[in-house]
């Protein structure tokens, strides 16, 4: 691993906290209504972040705009039919909501899967570098599949194996598994949702996939798409594969061995239907830039998502505004609240760039459209970091670093932690796949090097007994609902000094002239050479 250079991290100075409460207050607020992208919640928040972008001492960093549009299309289904499976030996009608979630990358007002028919096809992998073929020797062409959610190796202790043994690679993800369903043919893609391997509840599941979806806008309407995305509940799942004759655990137990080999539920067909209000919309990547003195072109990035869920699923209260305070309120305030500290502290010889991006909570789609259309080319982009969902649990003795390990940007925070006493660990959960979850991931893929980390598990009052019981709290209890809710009696003090982490990466990255790299044989280290070359 390369030591950061240790360059002067610019004036002393302070995170302006109460400026940052005030800015997670508001956003998190029902007047915002959630800030889902293509509504009026977005209007506020991108009046909001321009407004308190201008006032931080940011410029418009878009060629004169604060905004980079990012075509999207909303998509609402209505009238969900039950979904059924029939010709086996048990009739199955599965409700919406409490027994599967159902939705639609294609832009069309009416999808129809009538008696398709039905196939497992264990973890859903085409991996041919692994010799991992999940559709060897079987046509899903207009057939249903059942997937399996994560990696064949998750339950492997370690991050040795086929697929990185309890680490989930990209492969475990729900996005890759819709994808590559699609790419065989199939009509339709279901994922058996298991809380551990899924890294969520069914609550954030039903929540998250209810209501208008948004997917990025293309020429072709999505229509080599699957026709229905979905998940249905395990216990659905053990019904479906026993009226068939299988038996949903041996089946799930042979598709971890290399060579298994895809199963039609014998005589089963799937039925969905629903339809579709569309619209379209382009929705708002927000950018400020405070402009480097001696070498403006070189970018360091600082990055957080301003978009949550809008309206979903009602608490038992009736509540149904998914607020999204932790997630990601804080770490949209914290963009104002760097960018007021960098400023305060005087300009870098780098140009620093705070980018707000939208629709994350709908799969990195703003991120990846930055990505896919840059506004400062990558390969002048030095490095940067990400927040996403930042930690109210109070003083850590250390921070989670998501991606422990891969790039040369682990220096610079290891330095930071240094002046606070404090250390940087892994992933305690890597299974649950958090480096595919979150924009950071839209960047590496185009080979800049991000820093991602969460606020610490090992808490200065409890340990990791408070630390472990807070994350379980607020998964169980307020991700992706609608009690993630702002509260006036969090403990600032630790999100304070994670912030100051943030300041002093951020700040070194900008007035070194270093070019931190991926380490040696990680997987995004040949496209940052590659971006970086004749430079």
């Amino acid at each position: 691993m390369s030591t950061a250079p240790d360059p002067s991290t610019g004036a002393a100075t302070a995170i302006p906290i109460e400026q940052f409460k005030d800015g997670v207050r508001e956003l998190s607020s029902d007047a915002f209504e959630g800030r889902a992208p293509g509504t009026p919640g977005e209007e506020k928040t991108l009046a909001w972040l321009t407004k308190n972008f201008a006032a931080a001492g940011l410029q418009p960093g878009n060629d004169g705009s604060w905004f980079q549009d990012v075509p999207l299309v909303e998509i609402t289904a209505s009238g969900i039919t039950p979904l059924t499976f029939s010709g086996g030996s048990e009739a199955l009608s599965l409700k919406p909501g409490s027994d599967m979630v159902v939705t639609t990358n294609r832009v069309t007002p009416r999808i129809d899967v009538t008696n398709s028919p039905v196939v497992f096809v264990g973890y859903g992998i085409t991996a041919p570098e692994r010799g991992w073929d999940d559709y060897a020797g079987v046509d899903v062409k207009g057939k249903s599949v059942v997937i399996l959610v994560n990696d064949p190796d998750w339950e492997t202790q370690g991050t040795t194996g086929i697929f990185n043994g309890r680490a989930m690679t990209y492969y475990g993800r729900w996005t890759y598994k819709f994808e590559e369903a699609a790419r065989h043919g199939a009509a339709a893609a279901l994922i058996v949702h298991q809380t551990e391997p899924a890294g969520y509840g069914w609550n954030v599941v039903e929540s998250s996939w209810s209501g208008p979806q948004q997917v990025a806008d293309a020429a072709d309407g999505h229509m080599d798409a699957t026709k229905a995305n979905g998940w249905i509940q395990l216990d659905q799942a053990k019904r479906l594969f026993a009226s068939a004759g299988q038996d949903f655990d041996k089946l799930a137990a042979a598709a971890k061995v290399k060579g298994f080999k895809p199963v039609p539920l014998a005589g089963v067909q799937a039925s969905v239907a629903f339809d579709n209000a569309i619209r379209k919309h382009a929705s708002k990547n927000v950018i400020g830039i405070l402009p480097g003195t001696q070498r403006p072109d070189e970018v360091v990035l600082y990055t957080a998502h301003w978009d949550h869920l809008g309206r979903c699923g009602a608490a038992p209260d009736g509540d149904d505004i998914c607020n999204g305070a932790i997630d990601n309120a804080t770490g949209t305030a914290a963009l104002v609240a760097l960018a007021k500290a960098n400023a305060d502290a005087g300009a870098t010889p780098r140009s620093q760039v705070f980018l707000a991006v939208t629709a994350e909570e709908s799969g990195l789609l703003g991120s990846a459209y930055y990505g896919d259309n840059p506004v400062y080319p990558h390969g002048r982009t030095v490095a940067g970091v990400n927040m996403d969902a930042l930690s109210m649990a109070g003083p850590a003795r250390n921070v989670i670093v998501v991606g422990k390990g891969k790039s040369q940007v682990d220096g610079y925070l290891d330095r930071a932690l240094a002046e606070q006493g404090r250390v940087a660990t892994a992933e305690p959960t890597p299974e649950k796949g958090f480096y595919y979850r979150s924009d950071h991931f839209s960047f590496a893929k185009h080979g800049v090097p991000m820093l991602y980390f969460e606020g610490g598990d090992d808490l200065v009052r409890g340990g990791k007994t408070a630390g472990a019981a807070a994350a379980k709290a607020y998964e169980e209890g307020a991700y992706h609902g609608p009690k993630d809710e702002y509260d006036p009696n969090w403990d600032w003090t630790g999100v304070e000094r994670d912030l100051m982490l943030y300041y002093r990466v951020g700040r070194a990255l900008a007035e070194t002239d270093a070019w931190p790299n991926w380490v040696e044989g990680d997987e995004f280290r040949a496209i940052r050479d590659q971006s970086r070359a004749g430079r």
